[in-house]
């Protein structure tokens, strides 16, 4: 079993026109043992930029403070929040970093740039980015999730959340 299969996870994140919409699965399991069922993936930064964890929950937490600490210090320095496209450096950069001694996780970035266009990555523990336009997964269901993306997604999908 692999080290990013131990606790289980799946996220998902898709777009739209000016939207984008990020989800995971809220269990914690220990293998076949459910430990919680209202652990939290995904996380805000900010208001236009989410971050969903998958993999193993302890480094999935450390990732964030981490995250959350960086951004705090942009934000300190440039008087602004950070867009998604520099962000996802951030992470790919903080990854690679331990790449000797890797975070188990594999991030799910999502947010709206300028104009309101949307933009979503993944990447593995290693920090490699995977850019996509339509729709990006992580985790032990990614296989599954994967085949009902593939079979769910249209261009150009309008979001009905306000």
């Amino acid at each position: 079993m692999s080290i990013f299969e131990y606790n289980g996870s799946a996220v998902v994140a898709m777009v739209g026109k000016n939207c984008f919409a990020i989800a995971s699965d809220r269990r914690l399991g220990v293998q076949l043992q459910t430990v919680a069922t209202d652990f939290q993936r995904v996380f805000k930064i900010h208001d236009r930029l989410y971050i969903g964890l998958s993999g193993l929950a302890t480094d999935a937490q450390t990732l964030y403070q981490r995250l959350v600490f960086r951004h705090k210090l942009y934000q300190l320095r440039e008087e602004r929040d950070m867009k998604p496209q520099t962000f996802a450096s951030l992470v790919s950069a903080l990854l690679y970093e331990k790449r000797f001694g890797p975070y188990f996780c594999q991030p799910v970035i999502a947010g709206l740039g300028d104009n309101d266009e949307p933009f979503i990555c993944t990447m593995d523990c290693l920090g490699a980015k995977e850019l996509a336009k339509d729709f990006v997964v992580s985790g032990t269901a990614s296989e599954s999730l994967y085949g009902a993306c593939e079979s769910m997604y249209k261009p150009s999908m309008v979001s009905f959340v306000t």
